[in-house]
């Protein structure tokens, strides 16, 4: 009897210092729910392909931030926290306010890259060396449609800013955003979520986790988004419009597109200088025909390791005490918000064209405006074939949609010129 009593005392000795025993305490329930969500995400990136190059980072990091005890967690958001962390091994309870005594783990450190802006940079250098321009630079007008994609960014910050403040005084609760957090959710309507991440870290860092999730969520979600939303705003007449043959574009003009765009948009906007121009140098490193082994190392290797370390750190900032609030569903609400209008204003555009041209522009193509390269630009081909078949659309609403990725940085830049600290 007491070498089982003994036994027995062992294995609750275990489980009462295991992680398994932190789910029975006051919030550990919330642990236990934000590990569930975990394992949603997880499914949506295997089983169903949503964005998984991103999500299922994401998804894993989120996991491993909720795992009691693991210490895997970002236990900061910004520089200072993180020199106090690392030099004097303590944090700030956002709670009550104290400093308490803390080990700086893995994801702290991985999380620096995020903080200092300098993952999503690396990321558009990627892009930038896997996107061809020849669409847009055949039709400049193209940088139009990309622009007014941006609708959705600044509608959204003024609802952002009105509705969180209504919402808290109906609840009695606090859900006012302020303009730095509106900034950082009106991102979302970009559809680019190297860019939401990067305003977010700048505005808004305590947001970082949900801002994420909601943006590559609509990022993967767009062939369900967009297509009623377009049916709902054209016409049969329109969406079976077929457009003319692009001009060819020489390989002149594909070397001085990059230089000349990051020189005009930089000196316009300083703040989008490190975007653009990572974004730039990667097209200029496949288009000039001398830097082929740089291309392809920042389209492969470059980019497949920034993909993993922003994925899981930025994943690893949706700890349970940080995600599960009011302001996350409504963060997830005004993320939808924005990219509708995002869309919205690509098409209502994309008509206006349409009649300045005499019906010679297909309207869809203006919903590919939005940053969600080439997702996008494969729903305006998939909608206007519905209505003829013989339609190709697919080259014509690629030059909105890499202006929107353009448009995206910009906008950026804007928000962080405006409201940057």
């Amino acid at each position: 009897m007491e070498i089982l009593q003994g036994v027995w005392e062992v294995i609750k000795d275990i489980f009462f210092n295991s992680g398994y025993a932190f789910f029975f305490t006051g919030e550990g329930w919330k642990n236990l729910i934000m590990i569930l969500i975990s394992f949603v995400f997880l499914y949506l990136g295997i089983k169903k392909g949503f964005e998984p190059l991103l999500m299922i980072p994401i998804a894993f990091g989120m996991l491993l931030a909720n795992l009691p005890g693991a210490n895997l967690s970002v236990q900061y958001h910004d520089l200072q926290g993180f020199v106090e962390l690392v030099a004097h091994g303590r944090a700030l309870n956002e709670e009550t306010g104290q400093w308490v005594a803390a080990t700086p783990g893995l994801m702290d450190f991985l999380y620096f890259g995020v903080k200092t802006g300098i993952y999503p940079p690396l990321i558009f250098l990627g892009i930038g060396a896997m996107t061809d321009f020849t669409s847009l630079i055949a039709r400049p007008s193209s940088f139009i449609l990309g622009a007014a994609a941006q609708l959705g960014i600044f509608a959204a910050y003024v609802i952002a800013i009105g509705l969180g403040d209504s919402i808290g005084s109906l609840l009695h609760i606090d859900l006012a955003f302020t303009p730095q957090e509106a900034g950082s959710i009106a991102s979302i309507g970009g559809a680019d979520g190297p860019t939401a991440i990067f305003t977010t870290s700048k505005l808004a860092p305590e947001m970082l986790g949900p801002i994420a999730v909601a943006a590559y969520s609509y990022m993967a979600l767009v062939p369900v988004i967009q297509p009623p939303i377009m049916r709902a705003l054209t016409t049969k007449k329109e969406r079976a419009v077929v457009m003319e043959n692009l001009r060819p574009v020489s390989k002149r003009e594909k070397i001085l597109f990059p230089i000349m765009v990051t020189a005009i948009v930089s000196l316009l906007l300083p703040a989008a200088a490190s975007l653009v121009g990572m974004l730039m140098l990667g097209n200029l490193l496949k288009e000039s025909g001398r830097t082929e082994r740089l291309a392809k190392a920042a389209q492969n290797e470059l980019m497949n390791i920034i993909t993993i370390l922003l994925g899981i750190s930025v994943g690893a900032t949706t700890s349970a005490q940080s995600f599960l609030n009011l302001k996350t569903i409504l963060i997830v609400v005004l993320g939808l918000i924005a990219f509708s209008f995002g869309t919205i204003g690509g098409i209502l555009f994309g008509k206006l064209m349409y009649i300045v041209t005499k019906g010679k522009v297909n309207p869809l193509i203006g919903s590919a405006g939005v940053s969600a390269v080439p997702m996008a630009a494969r729903v305006s081909q998939k909608v206007g074939q519905e209505e003829n078949p013989s339609n190709f659309l697919l080259m014509h609403a690629m030059g909105p949609n890499v202006s929107g990725v353009i448009g995206s940085a910009v906008a950026a830049g804007i928000l962080l010129t405006l409201l940057g600290k």
